[in-house]
């Protein structure tokens, strides 16, 4: 049985636990628990971290842990009763969790790696806490680090900062609103502005000296320099080094390393130098022979510098190698390191051996405890401490000091009697009273131990010398009495003995006589002579002599001989036993002088502070000595004595000094009558305050009045110890009468900056200090009342001296954080007359900082929850007095423009976030009785009003971002409660006060407006925090946004009729607030749309406004990142949102106006799908077809459905945008064309908008035009931008702005050049199928037809559309997809590739238009795509599969045509039809055919570098090993069976026949070229062709070609003949008429890329040459021409179309992968690369499977009635073949300009038999830049990429050679037009079907270069600005060669003679 848990209620997961059993819970290790029930060994309960997934789990997997429930029950929160750092480390380590994993997601490794040191660092201090082995000490230690790493985890990962109290987490609930605004911005404070450090330390390690020649030992003297005072300011580091350059004693790092301690701030400047000093210890000259003299000198080496600026930078110069200068005289040494400071270069130069000295120097801050702790190894492993000479700049009590300081500066020697100077040497002793020496007192510096003497260095023979060595003396105080110095001079020879002779000593003692010690300063010693071997042990013997020059000991007469000779040394005393100020000591001897009271108490100002603070207790002592002996006569100026040095301890050098005396006071002082006196003369200094003279005085007195009250309180304490308590009444009127001359004294009112005003200034800025002495001998209300009383009198003037308000300020502030003020009995008392004060100075805004400071006190005081009753009285007093102007004061501060200055700024926030956070105490502490007292306390209507509008700004103002830093959530959650708590209460007042007759717009929407930012803060954004801090807030607070919402509903129904002030102003408002994703929110706040739409149509009759500002707003937020897919659902749903209120388009459904509002509802709906979308692919980092279609999607929208002119445009720039960063130009331009559509030339102003400036709607549309312009150009599409330039230059024309005019003209110009000049790449399109709910709304379930990139082929663009939806599945088929498709919850892509059809056919029909210009029309403006799928229907036969073969052809027709404003557009309608088999094959022949007729003629014009491709081809067709070749065509469809089945296919069957002998005409011809052309290694594979070519004629029946074959009068551009073929023979003769048609292009749409645009005169020419053809008519045999063939490919069955529906890949690279050839699944999805024909066996190569290509409008389906005229047209063929004679031969020959086709056109379409039709050559065309290399004519009618047939009269010659027919064309006419023999007139004769006439003449063409209107319904696809006007010209394009212009053939053969040869243009390697 389960049973409810008492103990067990927390605990932590020790073993994972996988829930297999029923009701398990899954846990892993390190989770944690709360236990609810337990039963036989199992838990019942939940993870902290899923507190919503409850179940069972072992007991045994659990360590329970001690934890306090509060609430027990069905909410009970369980709390682990551990260290509250335990509980922060545990849960801030489990967040750094998750975010530390997304750290290395993100890749950012260097934060990953340093957040993982720390998470470490921090789990090792948790044990060490967990342990419980911890000092206290050292456990404080430890929480600090781990906080110290907490917060910089926090802050590095963004999260919160978290308020501390001694380490520990603190409960803002538990202390007041400011104290907990104090913790954070303590923390924030300490986190971005450390504390400057006032004490810093330099560290000098030395490491080597790098010198080429040493050989000596050195010392290295280290010091600081302030080379502005010109002397040293620290003491000497000292070290030796041995003959290397190492230091001697590398073992003891204290010898090589020193720290120079306390350089103050001040001492961090340029200007302080680090000096090093170089001795060498050898021989007296460093180039003497070695063993010249053993004796050891001390000599001069070098010198180095460094400003200790230079370490301010970066504090650290690890290996610093310094620069050694030697002076050029040894007598400058003393001064080279100020000559080297100075940059004097002629005193000294670098040492000859170029020395360098090694150092590493770190800057260290803060004081020394702290550096001992931050840098333990540097202390752990030893370093020596250099002091700073004399006293540091804070003395500290108990610190002993006495060292003396000796400088020994110079000397003056006479030459002795030698001819040179001599080499002196000085050697020191401390010697004491009985003559001893004493050992160790020398010190040479720091990091060596003292000696017992010190040798000086030798400046060599120098009697002058000046050495400037600084020694220090520590010689103990019992020592010093009786110590002398003795120095002695002696000179160093240097001859082989190295002799030291003495030759003179100088002594000083230490101390006076009179127990003053030796003087600081320099004195000048006189030398006294003696012998070398004088003995100087006995001091006796010379102490009795004058040490000094004019000083003489005592009485003594000796004379003494006048000497020249002198020393000079320097003593500086740094002691704190010792004085040497006489005045000092004959103070403290007061008693053995009486007479000399008097004058000591006066001097005891002079003496130097250091002096007395060293003896303070002695000479307090003194002071209350001489009072208590004579009061009377020295009261006064002991008293003054008191005041001095208590004013001395104020001092910051002297500050530490103050527990001295306080410890004095207590313990020592004894003065039980002083107290009488002293309040006596404190009283008469206070009385005269108005007497000028004494001004500076009494200002001296005011400033003691701390301490002096200190001794009046202990003094008579004693005397009431002493007396028990006498004369008690007597004092306590002495006091009273005290202050009231203070209050009389502070009463006084000044004008101005007076001296009275000062001295009140002084005496408040001590007076707090006073209340704790009070305190000890009063009653707690005495003292407040006595405060109260002198607080009070204070003058309320505020225009007096503001410094004097000032100290005011202060003094207040010091008293409410006195102890005085703590106190509950008192603070009642005090609490009035502070407000009063405060109330004053906020209301003139003045002193704010100090304001803010006394009210945070104040309310850190006022706990929380503080029901005291005397605490509700002072809320009470507060909110009376400060509430309104604290309102008024944040309003001021926050309106104020924040100053510039960091510093100012700070200060500037510090004091709004400390009003502010009083404000929000006050009203936490505030409770419904102050409420209510509050609002009732407004007499009128008006100051009600004024109230609130004033909170409701205020708190508007609290919401701010800025209000508080980013991560001061805990403040801003807290603050959000006050003010939601506030609003409740104000709420109520607003609904009884100013609604009905009452109601004020101004209020209310106030409150709305503030209730809305309320709810939108980022901090309430529960949805956005880890889920342990959502759970934490929602605990403590709920989710106030909900709370918020809800009082927003209820006011809103308060309102009634009211409602429409507020429409449609606050639609966008609420809006915002149901876009938050928190479901409650949102069911309480939509039902108010349905209430604004019902006031709004009550009012209006419809809710147009309503529906504008939700639209535009929507967009707005939207974009933002505000609403998800959830929210639409419920905008959009029918399900009851909560209780007993309906879903919104319920309620709309009840209403009369229901149609409008649902459809509303549903276009609210619609615009929220796409900004859902559009917002999703926003967030995606490239630019793809993804956000460019949702762009578009929503564009349309707005433009469509919305009529949103202003957003329409915004997204039109959008998509701009996007189209040039995608670098699609050409749909940038036409984007950009949409807006350039709504503009007109009219000078109308137009405001500023987007990026535009302040114009003229015609100077934003030229803007507009010619960036159009540049995108059309860079798009490469040039015809477009035609059009636009020639606009704008009729609008320049108009104005005659000819300069723009010229150039735009220039512009055309160079556009039409860049037509003819430049390459286009002709782009491939794609079919893309988007199916399943996973898409988004604009993709989903519909098809589109994209416009590939330049090279992009179907695998390169399904790897693209696949890496844009990677979650996608691509479909394996082409079929159209069933219902689970369309509804699956996943995404499906059909992708394949299709074949544009060309609208403009009369472009591409007319002749002589090069292909430059037609490419542009067969891949632009297109409607329609092609698709191709091959089935059988019926039974398939195994031997023949052509006999079933079918073709079903889609067509695809788009809602606007491609190119335009996107990539791909929507496919609005499909039509598909089905080819029947017959069809089929006679389209693979035409097509066929047609690729053979481009390969011969690019052969034959030497287009062709290498003739595979031709071979392949040739070998396909006539060795058709694979699917039988046209074998398997006759098989099936000439059989007997078929015909008589198939009787309607009779015309069909005579065409494939007639396609089959022209394909066998072209093949013979084929072959001999190919004969000519073949190298020597492909003859035998030529051989084989030949022999199978004619087993292949014979299997057609044709043995050779006679000269009269049936010619097939016409030819079906379109592969199906649906009119009647004329079969009847005609004799066709050079003489006969002949009809010679145009081809149009779309007759071979199938583009090759190896053919070439037209064929030369002069490449069929070369053909005549490489047949080797003859001119005589004899060798010339006639042919008739055969009915046009085409053969299938040896691997495809179907038609082109089939086999490549889309542009064949083969354009740009020729290759194909071999995985594609037989693979029938890919061949749906590519249908050009699968192998669809079973008729030939062999399959063809890869490279002839690139000669496939897509068939254009001739592959229609035969039975598509539904086509346009120019689809279904029956294009003429080419002119049938003649025989022409030899002779017309021969002149074509020797004209050498050849334009005639190469290779045999089709036969000619003949009108009438006897008509005879001279040839037309059309003006010379250029070539297209797709195309290979080739001259400017007109294009051959047999060319693969013809774009229309010519006119020309070829004839066939050839002679029979080894079974080979070797065919050649002769001649061709070159004249343009018909041309006829004689007068007779030529007539064009094309040939329509009946039926198709009509078709074909409403089928219009529209000009070129114009955008045409569709007939069917759609919308333009490209803008009017694109179009031409009806008057306007077309643009000229080379004119159509006339069909009639009657001539002969020899002006024809004259003027072709006179057309210059064009160059042939290089070929590209894209064309290859």
């Amino acid at each position: 049985m389960w049973i409810p848990t008492e103990h067990e209620k927390y605990g932590v997961v020790i073993a994972g636990f996988r829930g297999t059993v029923p009701h398990g819970l899954s846990l892993e290790i390190g989770d944690t628990v709360q236990i609810l029930e337990k039963c036989d060994g199992w838990y019942r309960g939940f993870a902290l971290k899923n507190p919503n997934v409850k179940g069972i789990f072992p007991s045994n997997y659990i360590h329970l842990k001690n934890a306090c429930v509060k609430n027990k029950g069905q909410f009970e929160m369980v709390i682990p009763t551990e260290d509250s750092v335990i509980t922060e480390m545990t849960s801030t380590l489990r967040d750094w969790g998750t975010m530390w994993k997304q750290l290395y997601v993100r890749n950012e490794g260097d934060l990953f790696h340093r957040l993982w040191h720390i998470m470490n660092e921090i789990l090792d201090l948790r044990r060490q806490v967990l342990v419980g082995h911890l000092t206290h000490d050292r456990m404080k230690d430890v929480k600090r680090h781990i906080t110290a790493r907490l917060d910089w985890g926090n802050e590095q990962l963004g999260l919160d900062l978290v308020p501390r109290k001694e380490y520990a987490m603190v409960d803002p609930e538990e202390i007041s609103i400011t104290e907990l605004y104090r913790l954070m911005e303590h923390r924030h404070r300490k986190k971005d502005t450390p504390v400057p450090a006032s004490s810093h330390h330099l560290f000098v390690q030395m490491k080597s000296l790098m010198c080429s020649n040493l050989g000596e030992e050195l010392e290295v003297i280290f010091s600081l320099f302030d080379s502005k005072e010109n002397r040293p300011i620290s003491e000497r580091f000292f070290l030796r080094l041995n003959r290397n350059g190492l230091p001697k004693c590398p073992e003891k790092p204290e010898r090589h390393c020193s720290l120079f301690v306390d350089l103050g701030s001040s001492e961090l400047r340029k200007d302080i130098y680090i000096t090093v000093h170089i001795i060498r210890i050898g021989r007296m000259g460093a180039g003497e022979k070695k063993n010249a003299c053993n004796v050891q000198y001390r000599r001069p080496f070098g010198c180095a510098v460094l400003s200790i600026a230079d370490l301010l930078a970066g504090d650290s110069k690890d290996d610093l190698v310094l620069k050694v200068y030697m002076c050029n005289t040894e007598s400058d040494w003393y001064q080279i390191h100020e000559n080297i400071i100075k940059k004097l270069n002629a005193r000294y130069n670098l040492t000859g051996s170029n020395a360098g000295l090694a150092v590493s120097l770190q800057l260290l801050h803060g004081d020394i405890e702290q550096i001992r702790r931050e840098y333990t190894s540097r202390f752990t492993h030893g370093v020596s401490i250099t002091r700073k000479l004399g006293f540091s700049n804070i003395i500290m009590p108990g610190e002993m000091r006495n060292d003396l300081y000796i400088t020994v500066e110079r000397g003056e020697f006479e030459k002795g009697g030698k001819s040179v100077a001599r080499n002196v040497e000085v050697t020191m002793h401390v010697v004491d009273s009985s003559g001893q020496i004493l050992k160790d007192f020398i010190s040479f510096g720091s990091g060596e131990p003292p000696a017992s003497e010190y040798h000086s260095f030798v400046l060599y023979h120098n009697n002058g010398p000046r050495w400037a060595e600084l020694l220090k003396l520590p010689i103990p105080v019992d020592k010093f009495r009786g110590a002398h110095i003795r120095c002695e001079f002696r000179h160093c020879s240097t001859k082989e003995k190295g002799e030291k002779k003495l030759f003179g000593f100088s002594f000083v003692p230490l101390m006076q006589e009179n127990g003053r010690t030796l003087p600081d300063g320099t004195h000048e010693l006189i030398v006294h002579k003696c012998e070398e071997n004088t003995n100087l042990q006995d001091s006796g013997r010379y102490l009795k002599l004058p040490f000094s020059k004019g000083i003489f000991l005592g009485n003594n007469s000796q004379a003494v001989k006048t000497t020249k000779e002198s020393f000079w040394i320097t003593s500086f005393l740094c002691s704190t036993k010792l004085t040497q100020n006489g005045d000092m000591l004959d103070l403290l001897k007061w008693r053995t002088h009486p007479d000399k009271i008097a004058g000591c108490l006066s001097k005891l100002k002079e003496i130097d502070g250091s002096e007395i603070v060293k003896f303070l207790q002695d000479t307090l002592d003194t002071l209350f000595g001489i009072l208590d002996e004579n009061s009377q006569k020295y009261g006064s100026k002991v008293f003054d004595c008191l005041v001095h040095i208590i004013n001395l301890l104020q001092d910051s050098k002297f500050h530490h000094f103050k527990p001295v005396m306080d410890t004095y006071i207590e313990s020592h002082f004894a003065g039980a009558l002083a107290y009488r006196d002293l309040i006596k003369v404190l009283k008469w200094h206070i009385d005269r305050v108005t007497e000028v003279e004494l001004h500076e005085h009494i200002q001296e007195v005011l400033k003691a009045q701390e301490y002096i009250f200190k001794y009046i309180v202990q003094s008579r304490r004693l005397f009431s110890i002493a007396t028990g308590g006498q004369n008690e009444e007597e004092f306590r009127c002495c006091i009273q009468e005290l202050l009231m001359s203070v209050r009389f004294f502070l009463s006084q009112e000044s004008k101005g900056a007076s001296a009275l005003s000062q001295l009140q200034a002084v005496f408040l800025s001590s007076f707090p200090s006073v209340y704790s002495e009070l305190l000890k001998l009063f009653d707690v209300r005495e003292v407040a009342n006595l405060v109260h009383d002198a607080l009070g009198s204070l003058p309320t003037v505020m225009h007096g001296d503001e410094s004097l308000q000032a100290v005011k300020l202060q003094s207040i502030g010091k008293t409410v954080e006195s102890h005085l003020y703590t106190n509950p009995d008192s603070r009642c008392i005090l609490l009035p007359v502070v407000l009063h004060h405060l109330h004053m100075h906020l209301q003139e805004q003045k002193d704010l900082i100090m304001c803010a400071r006394i009210l945070s006190n104040i309310f850190c005081l006022i706990k929380k929850n503080s029901s005291e009753k005397s605490v509700l009285e002072e809320i009470d007093v507060i909110v009376n007095s400060l509430l309104d102007i604290l309102l008024r004061t944040i309003l001021e501060i926050t309106s104020r423009p924040q100053p510039s200055g960091s510093a100012m700024r700070l200060q500037f926030q510090d004091v709004t976030g400390e009003f502010v956070s009083c404000l929000l105490s006050l009203l936490r502490q505030m409770t419904d009785r102050h409420y209510q007292q509050l609002l009732d306390s407004f007499s009128t209507k008006e100051d009600l009003r004024d109230f609130l509008l004033q909170i409701f700004t205020v708190f508007r103002i609290l919401i701010r971002p800025e209000m508080f830093p980013k991560d001061w959530t805990v403040m801003r959650l807290v603050a959000n409660n006050v003010i939601i708590t506030t609003v409740l209460y104000l709420s109520d007042a607003l609904r009884k006060n100013f609604l009905n007759e009452n109601f004020d717009y101004k209020i209310w929407d106030s409150y709305f407006f503030l209730a809305v930012i309320f709810i939108n803060q980022l901090c309430l954004q529960l949805e956005m925090f880890t889920p342990s801090k959502k759970k934490k807030v929602l605990e403590k607070y709920g989710d106030m946004r909900v709370t918020m919402g809800c009082e927003i509903f209820s006011m809103w129904q308060n309102l009634g009729e009211h409602k429409l002030h507020f429409i449609p102003a606050l639609i966008g408002p609420f809006l915002e607030v149901t876009l938050i994703p928190q479901p409650d929110l949102r069911n309480v706040m939509i039902p108010i749309f349905h209430d604004m739409m019902d006031w709004e149509q009550r009012r209006s009759g419809n809710f147009k406004q309503v529906e504008a500002k939700l639209i535009d707003k929507l967009d707005s937020l939207m974009s933002e990142g505000k609403g998800d897919e959830t929210y639409r659902e419920l905008f959009n749903s029918i399900i009851p949102l909560f209780g007993p209120y309906p879903s919104l388009l319920k309620k709309i459904e009840r209403e009369t106006w229901r149609e409008s509002g649902v459809s509303l509802i549903a276009t609210v709906t619609r615009l929220m799908e796409r900004l859902l979308d559009y917002r999703d692919c926003m967030k995606m980092g490239e630019v793809d077809g993804k956000k460019i279609g949702c762009t578009v999607s929503l564009l349309n929208f707005y433009k469509t459905e919305l009529n949103k002119e202003e957003m329409y445009i915004r997204y039109i720039h959008k998509l701009y945008d996007l189209h040039l960063k995608a670098q699609n130009f050409t749909e940038a331009a036409y984007t950009l064309l949409l807006y350039d559509e709504l503009l007109e030339w009219s000078d109308r102003p137009l405001r500023e908008f987007l990026n535009y400036p302040m114009q003229t709607e015609w100077q934003r549309k030229e803007c507009l035009h010619l960036t159009i312009i540049q995108n059309f150009d860079r798009g490469k599409c040039w015809e477009n931008g035609i059009i636009l330039c020639r606009k704008i230059a009729e609008q320049y024309e108009s104005y005659y702005d000819y300069r723009n005019l010229s150039k735009m003209r220039m512009m055309e110009a160079s556009l039409y050049d860049k037509i003819m000049d430049q390459q286009r790449l002709e782009p491939e399109f794609f079919r893309v199928g988007f199916y399943g709910k996973k898409f988004p709304f604009f993709l989903r379930n519909k098809e589109f037809v994209c416009r590939g990139h330049d090279y992009e082929r179907l695998e390169a663009f399904q790897q693209r559309m696949l890496n844009e939806f990677p979650h996608a599945i691509a479909m394996q088929h082409a079929n159209q997809p069933d219902e689970t498709i369309f509804q699956a919850e996943a995404q499906y892509l059909q992708i394949y590739a299709v074949t544009p059809i060309p609208e403009n056919q009369e472009v591409l029909q007319r002749d002589g238009i090069p292909d430059n210009i037609k490419s542009f029309y067969k891949v632009n403006h297109i409607w329609r795509f092609r698709y191709d799928r091959p089935f059988h229907k019926g039974t398939k036969d195994k031997e023949n599969e052509f006999k079933s073969l079918w073709v079903e052809r889609t067509t695809l027709i788009l809602v606007q045509s491609l190119p335009g404003i996107s990539r791909w557009f929507e496919v609005e309608k499909r039509e598909v039809v089905e080819m029947s088999p017959l069809e089929n094959a006679i389209e693979v022949l035409e097509n066929k055919n047609q690729q053979l007729r481009t390969l011969i003629s690019q052969c034959q014009t030497r287009q062709m570098q290498n003739i595979n491709p031709l071979t392949m081809c040739l070998n396909g067709v006539i060795d058709a090993a694979v699917n039988g070749g046209v074998a398997r065509y006759q098989e099936a469809f000439f059989v007997k069976e078929y015909i008589s089945n198939h009787p309607e296919d009779g015309e069909k069957i005579t065409r494939l026949r007639e396609l089959m002998l022209e394909q066998a005409q072209i093949l013979e011809f084929g072959l001999a070229v190919h004969e000519k052309v073949v190298p020597q290694d492909m003859r035998p594979l030529h051989k084989k062709l030949v022999d199978q070519f004619f087993v292949m004629k014979s299997s057609l029946g044709i043995q050779e070609f006679s000269a009269c074959v049936q010619a097939s009068p016409v030819h079906f551009p379109n592969g199906s003949p649906r009119v009647c073929r004329n079969s009847i023979p005609v004799s066709m003769s050079p003489d006969a008429a002949r009809v010679i048609p145009r081809r149009s292009p779309l007759s071979y749409p199938a583009v090759n890329r190896y053919s070439s645009s037209s064929l030369s005169s002069q490449a069929s020419a070369e053909v005549s040459n490489i047949t080797g053809q003859s001119e005589s008519s004899d060798e010339v045999f006639n042919m008739q021409p055969s009915p046009s063939t085409s053969s299938l490919s040896s691997t495809h069955s179907a038609s082109p179309n089939v086999t490549s529906s889309a542009p064949s890949s083969a354009r740009a690279s020729p290759l194909l992968s071999d995985k594609h050839k037989h693979s029938r699944e890919n061949s749906c999805l590519s249908p050009r690369e699968r192998p669809c024909s079973a008729i030939y066996p062999t399959p063809s190569e890869t490279s002839q499977r690139m000669l496939f290509n897509h068939i254009g409008d001739g592959a229609l389906p035969r039975n598509d009635s539904s086509l346009p005229g120019p689809d279904k047209a029956v294009n003429t063929t080419p002119s049938s073949w003649s025989l022409d004679s030899g002779k017309e031969a021969r002149n074509t020959s020797e004209s050498g300009k050849l334009i005639s086709p190469p290779v045999p056109p089709r036969p000619a379409q003949t009108a009438s038999p006897a008509r005879h039709i001279a040839s037309v050559s059309p003006s010379p065309a250029g070539r297209s830049p797709m195309k290979g290399s080739l001259q400017s004519f007109t294009p051959s009618p047999v060319e693969y990429h013809s774009s229309g047939l010519i006119s020309n009269s070829p004839v066939l010659s050839g002679s029979y050679s080894s079974g080979i027919s070797s065919l050649s064309r002769c001649s061709t006419s070159e004249t343009s037009g018909f041309e006829s023999q004689g007068s007779e007139p030529t007539v064009t004769v094309p040939s329509y079907s009946i039926s198709e006439e009509p078709v074909r003449k409403e089928s219009k063409t529209p000009p070129p270069y114009s955008v045409y209107e569709r007939t069917l319904k759609r919308p333009v696809p490209l803008p009017h600005s694109l179009s031409i006007p009806p008057t306007t010209d077309p643009p000229a394009l080379p004119p159509k060669p006339q069909l009639v212009r009657p001539n002969n053939l020899e002006n024809s053969s004259r003027r072709t003679e006179q057309v210059p040869r064009p160059r042939p243009l290089p070929r590209k390697v894209s064309q290859l």
